[in-house]
């Protein structure tokens, strides 16, 4: 005879039969999820891990803008303290007396030209490499990825004696062009991704509609793709603005057509000369806020042009 098994008498069953409803938080059978505490554990280790990050890049800055107010003596009697006195004379010496307001004009008309070139031409080879099919495609695609890898400083000797013979050394336009050739690389591999995900719906309904290929582009797919055009656009303003080997071979001659970062430079030699460290941190606080300023009012378009960019 085959004994009888009462339903009850079950692991995970109740005494009418049905399932035993699982403990909160766990499994069916009781026990809690083997992944649960390892998973916190991680989240307080990255989080961690990020505010770290984040100190050891905000408080060099910080210090540097403080410090930009205090006199000579504080900067050495009190490195970590407050200023006692907001010193603006120091903001007003490195302006006017080392230049620097000069240098700043210099840097804005050569980044200025040099960002709507890039953006102007980047845009359109791009739009032309994603949305086209023509034979070397693909291999002017890849001539620009290549373009990305390719070290300047190899660059810099046949690239001066070209400037020279064009007539283009200290010259506004010929830092532009080159600014340009140097950005254009990166600008199309990130903009013909970018340009991959939008929709061809769009774009076939406007040249049904009668639009050309040039206003299909300038009217509805550069609109389209505002949030990749910040992104790039913040990429290339940083690049350009702290670019300072190209300057320095290309623009020698004439002082008064020296880029901030050259200033800065000249600045921090001829101030660690005379003992002006506060000049020397008001100087560098200029360079830098145009760079943060940019950065901070675009942070989320820069972040939603980069995820907007890997999703289709």
């Amino acid at each position: 005879m085959t004994a009888q098994i009462n339903p009850s008498e079950l692991p995970g069953v109740t005494k009418g039969g049905a399932p035993a409803a699982p403990a909160p938080g766990g499994k069916p059978g009781g026990g809690t999820p083997a992944g649960g505490g390892e998973g916190r554990v991680l989240n307080v280790f990255s989080h961690g891990v990020l505010v770290i990050w984040g100190l050891l890049v905000t408080m060099p800055l910080l210090w540097a803008v403080v410090s930009s107010f205090k006199d000579d003596g504080e900067i050495f009697g009190s490195p970590w303290g407050l200023p006692s006195v907001l010193h603006f004379e120091n903001w007003a010496r490195a302006w006017d007396k080392a230049n620097m307001g000069q240098y700043f004009a210099n840097s804005l008309i050569v980044v200025g030209g040099s960002l709507i070139g890039t953006m102007l031409l980047g845009s359109m080879a791009a739009y032309v490499l994603a949305r086209f099919e023509f034979r070397g495609n693909r291999f002017i695609y890849f001539l620009f990825v290549g373009g990305m890898g390719f070290p300047i400083i190899l660059a810099l000797v046949p690239l001066f004696f070209v400037m020279k013979n064009m007539a283009l050394l200290d010259t506004y336009h010929g830092l532009i062009l080159v600014y340009i050739a140097y950005s254009l690389p990166f600008t199309v591999f990130f903009l013909s991704g970018f340009f991959r995900t939008l929709p061809t719906s769009v774009a076939e309904a406007a040249l049904i509609d009668g639009a050309s290929h040039t206003r299909t582009f300038f009217q509805v797919m550069l609109p389209m793709a505002k949030p990749g055009l910040i992104s790039v656009g913040i990429f290339n303003f940083l690049g350009q603005w702290n670019q300072y080997l190209l300057p320095t071979v290309l623009n020698v001659g004439d002082p008064d057509r020296k880029m901030l970062t050259q200033g800065l430079v000249a600045l921090a030699v001829s101030q660690g000369y005379k003992g002006d460290w506060s000049g020397l941190f008001a100087g560098l606080t200029i360079a830098m806020l145009p760079v943060l300023g940019a950065y901070i009012i675009f942070q989320r378009q820069v972040v939603a042009g980069l995820t907007a960019g890997a999703l289709k």
